[in-house]
């Protein structure tokens, strides 16, 4: 069996976190918060080997600019004490070379998340070598032709995390 890790917290205005911040340093992009009206620039930031935003096909062609859909997260939420999005975390098997594990974590996020109408922000970090791993910073609301729709609070089950784990774990030993 491959290594294994796969972690989940959610990025949440009540613990003072904005979610255009989190994927400016995730992507180690300069962006602007419009609502906080604050830039992040993390461009300097080292050890970023890949970053893509993965969307569902009827997902608005705006969503793969990543301070638009970002943005567009901060301002729909309209609660002081939000979820803004959730965040995984994964460990990618060192014996696997850059293009297969952005393969492999593609496949995941595809099978996993976009699937089920999330969009996802992956962030392949190789700032250690030792410990190649990726961020997914996930919707926390389905997505449509029309734009965010409600939250789907069935994401935040137990049970959905178990499921996720499991089809890590297989995905990578797969790989």
């Amino acid at each position: 069996m491959a290594i294994y890790h796969l972690s989940a917290k959610v990025i949440s205005r009540a613990a003072g976190q904005s979610v255009v911040a989190s994927a400016a340093y995730r992507s180690a992009e300069h962006l602007h918060d419009r609502r906080l009206d604050q830039s992040f620039d993390y461009e300097r930031k080292a050890g970023v080997a890949h970053t893509e935003i993965l969307a569902p096909e009827r997902a608005p062609s705006w969503v793969t600019d990543r301070q638009s859909l970002w943005n567009e997260v901060e301002a729909v939420e309209k609660r002081k004490d939000a979820q803004l999005a959730r965040e995984i975390e994964i460990a990618l098997p060192v014996e696997l070379e850059l293009a297969e594990q952005i393969e492999l974590t593609r496949a995941f996020a595809n099978e996993a998340f976009v699937s089920n109408g999330m969009i996802v922000d992956l962030a392949i970090h190789i700032d250690n070598p030792e410990n190649p791993h990726a961020h997914l910073l996930l919707t926390t609301r389905e997505i449509s032709t029309d734009g965010f729709g409600p939250k789907r609070r069935d994401w935040n089950a137990k049970e959905q995390l178990l499921e996720w784990r499991e089809r890590w774990a297989s995905l990578t030993n797969e790989h």
